[in-house]
């Protein structure tokens, strides 16, 4: 398969986007925070993503804060007609870049029109209630308030859909009583598996899943057995790992980040990688390695 066909195309929300898209995180600065050190290369990428037919671009005006959005607006904007650009609110950040949970109606109802001002938008396709109980992985807590706050922005039309980000199955069910989520954003690869009934469960809702950190928390065994396979297949780990997670469930979207050109190009070819069942065995058994 071509990476223009991006490995085929999923529902989100009511747009039509292709499985492997683009997460503008890593444009900003070191630790998501200030500028980026080559502001043309960021802007390349992002064009250079357009180009090759990504269609979904993931986003946060806390990213930087303002950066990524900033770059989006002048490499792309105006916006082609397809493409569909997700951004998560819930969180800013401190002077020396510290992450501190924003929850409060206020800050939320300001996130939402800071990422509409820095995107240049008059609505937000997508917005992501990413939950901060952990800011390091998910953790119980009633998401219902700040819920109900971008479910009032979305009936006042500044939102069109919501997903969730960084939440457990239990904060699901709570949000999809009180508003249709469109996504869930959690940490999920080939390693990491705690969400694997969530993601068959959402799968059968036709509700797209939409994992971050390809190559997150992997033991020096399991980086091993990943490189030993990759080199058989003559592709590379971040390869490998995002064709597992394309081949393992048709509602999985894809938003691997990068500042590079040639790390874009590597990333979008993983489309054409298509894992045999041995390599898929291999890499099956590594979340119990």
């Amino acid at each position: 398969m071509s990476s223009m066909g991006l490995s085929g195309t999923f529902t989100l929300g009511d747009r039509t986007v292709k499985r492997l898209g683009y997460g503008a995180m890593q444009l900003a600065g070191p630790g998501v925070f200030g500028p980026p050190g080559d502001r043309g290369a960021a802007l390349a990428v992002l064009r250079e993503a357009a180009a090759r037919g990504v269609n979904h671009i993931d986003t946060s005006d806390f990213y930087g804060p303002h950066i990524t959005n900033q770059l989006i607006r002048e490499a792309l904007h105006p916006y082609p007609d397809d493409l569909v650009l997700v951004t998560k609110v819930s969180a800013r950040r401190g002077p020396d870049g510290a992450w501190i949970p924003a929850f409060s109606p206020e800050e939320l109802i300001q996130a939402v029109h800071d990422n509409l001002r820095n995107l240049d938008l008059d609505v937000l396709e997508v917005v992501n209630l990413r939950a901060m109980f952990d800011v390091h992985g998910p953790a119980e807590g009633s998401i219902e308030a700040p819920l109900n706050v971008l479910a009032e922005l979305r009936r006042k039309g500044l939102v069109r859909h919501i997903g969730l980000s960084n939440v457990t199955p239990a904060q699901i069910e709570q949000g999809r009583r009180i508003v249709p989520i469109v996504c869930v954003q959690n940490q999920y690869n080939v390693a990491q598996r705690a969400d694997d009934a969530l993601v068959d469960d959402l799968a059968r809702d036709s509700i797209p899943y939409v994992p971050f950190f390809p190559l997150g928390g992997f033991t020096p065994l399991r980086s091993a057995i990943l490189s030993a396979v990759a080199a058989r297949l003559d592709a590379s780990p971040m390869q490998v790992a995002l064709a597992w997670l394309l081949q393992r469930s048709p509602n999985i979207l894809l938003i691997p980040g990068t500042a590079s050109l040639a790390h874009l190009r590597e990333n979008l070819a993983a489309a054409e990688l298509v894992l045999p069942e041995d390599a898929l065995g291999e890499l099956d058994a590594l979340a119990g390695a």
